[in-house]
This record gives structure tokens, C-alpha cells and sequence, in this order.
């Protein structure tokens, strides 16, 4: 398959040519601004209580349950908030607002409620 032939980096005022939307200097400096921008997860309460609360939940349901609903065995990795709580802490404590899901799964259900494309079948 032939790739791309180079162009220039997005970056206003960047000439340098690249295969990517962005140069590799410009691809750090998006990255670096991305990361300066995300919320810190203790701040959203996902610091040592919820690690612990989480841990202790995988232990109670090993298994995820988005897997064995299409009839295969995978083991939970991830604590998942099934309704998102969007910073409120009773939802977000909710234990029946949780689930186990292995990282395959968050991830899907992840993209999909975050406006990617559909994939939970």
C-alpha cells in the first residue's frame, strides 16, 4: 500500500513537511498542551479511596460482564460507572451504578459514549 506523499505541518507558519497532520516538534507541543488541559483524576475523585473501592470490586466480580453477556470469559481490569456521573459523588459512589469490564470493553463503551462510532455488539 503507497503512502502519502508528504505536506506540510498544520501548525501556522510551519513549512516543514510531514506525513502526519502535525511535524514532530508540533506533535509534542499538541501533546504537551493536551496534557496541561486534562483534569488531574484525584480532583474528579478517582484518588486512593477509589482505588481501593475499585480494587475491592474487581476482587467481588472478576469476571466482565459486557464479555460474559456474548458468551465469553474474559476478567474484569476496569471498575466501570455504567450511567457516566459527570462529577456528581452520589453517583459516582453508587455501587449500583458500577460494573466490571475488561480494558477492551471500557474502551468501546468509552468511545461510543463519547460520540465515537458504534461498536457494542
Amino acid at each position: 500500500m503507497p503512502f502519502a506523499a508528504p505536506h506540510p505541518c498544520t501548525h501556522p507558519g510551519c513549512s516543514t513537511l510531514t506525513e502526519g497532520r502535525r511535524c514532530r516538534e508540533h506533535r509534542r507541543e499538541e501533546w504537551r498542551q493536551q496534557a496541561r488541559n486534562r483534569p488531574n483524576p484525584a480532583a474528579a475523585g478517582y484518588g486512593h479511596e477509589w482505588r481501593k473501592a475499585s480494587r475491592r470490586f474487581l476482587r467481588e466480580n472478576p469476571l466482565c460482564v459486557l464479555c460474559l453477556k456474548a458468551g465469553k470469559i474474559r476478567a474484569s481490569e476496569v471498575t466501570d460507572h455504567i450511567i457516566p456521573h459527570k462529577g456528581d459523588m452520589a453517583l459516582f459512589w453508587d455501587r449500583t451504578n458500577w460494573q466490571a469490564l475488561c480494558w477492551r470493553c471500557h474502551s468501546r463503551k468509552t468511545a461510543f459514549n463519547d460520540g465515537g462510532p458504534s461498536q457494542l455488539s
